[in-house]
């Protein structure tokens, strides 16, 4: 894909009307949204306008999110990788980069997986292998919390289905804490990723401590590891924009971000 396309789409994938912002020339670039985010996001990490003018970026509402739509609700993280790869094969991609935030980054972790050749390099904030207890706890009380008219309002703003999909969204977490099979990479599986990897998280991530983005570290081959000090669960915004946007568009390019022949 090398040709400017620009705008918001809509794909008919399997069971689901999936929307993608689509805008760009040059070889494409995946953007995957955390949980109850949508592919906007990222205009608060990237110049997505600067972007457009190196890579075909392809950002879409993942299923349930967004314009989204997610018949039969719940969903596992894998049914959302298979849903991006169909897009993806839609539209003719059959190599591409990507960047995941969370839930995003975990729906990578799949699609790398899956169908690793495709995947020329990748960036994971805030991902994991499989989900600790730490992690089912925090998603379990956020899918019983009750909800303030603020929070609907923030809500009603990004997701545009209706009150049943955000519903759905706030019940989503249980089902996730709930699931042992969905997210259960183990370093050998972890080690036939064949992208360029480089693991991003804060040191002070309450879902998932350090020792799991040092796990994926130590199992993905050609990984590196960027663990941000006194960084929350994916710090990416504010504060910690610029840093990340530039340290991992020099990744995406290829000038950093090499692991060394021998590792620890």
């Amino acid at each position: 894909m090398t040709t400017a396309q620009i705008g918001a789409r809509t794909a008919r994938l399997d069971g689901i009307e999936m929307h993608y912002d689509l805008h760009g020339e040059g070889e494409p670039l995946v953007l995957l949204h955390g949980f109850t985010g949508t592919s906007g996001d990222w205009g608060h990490v990237f110049d997505l306008a600067e972007l457009g003018r190196t890579y075909t970026v392809i950002a879409p509402d993942l299923r349930g999110h967004g314009r989204s739509t997610s018949p039969g609700a719940p969903f596992t993280i894998r049914q959302c990788a298979l849903d991006v790869l169909a897009l993806l094969d839609q539209l003719g991609v059959t190599r591409y980069r990507a960047v995941g935030l969370s839930f995003g980054a975990n729906v990578l972790l799949h699609m790398a997986t899956q169908q690793p050749d495709r995947v020329e390099s990748m960036i994971l904030v805030a991902a994991t292998p499989y989900f600790p207890e730490q992690a089912r706890a925090l998603m379990r009380a956020f899918s019983d919390a009750p909800r303030s008219a603020e929070e609907w309002a923030a809500m009603r703003g990004r997701h545009e289905l209706g009150d049943e999909q955000i519903l759905a969204l706030w019940r989503q977490p249980r089902h996730f804490a709930e699931s042992y099979d969905d997210m259960s990479f183990t370093p050998p599986y972890l080690s036939t990723i064949t992208a360029r990897t480089m693991i991003v998280n804060g040191d002070r991530d309450p879902f998932y401590p350090v020792e799991l983005s040092l796990e994926m570290y130590r199992a993905i081959p050609r990984a590196c590891l960027w663990i941000l000090p006194n960084g929350g669960h994916g710090p990416i915004f504010g504060e910690w924009r610029a840093q990340f946007a530039s340290a991992a568009l020099a990744f995406l390019r290829g000038e950093q971000g090499e692991p060394a022949e021998v590792r620890a």
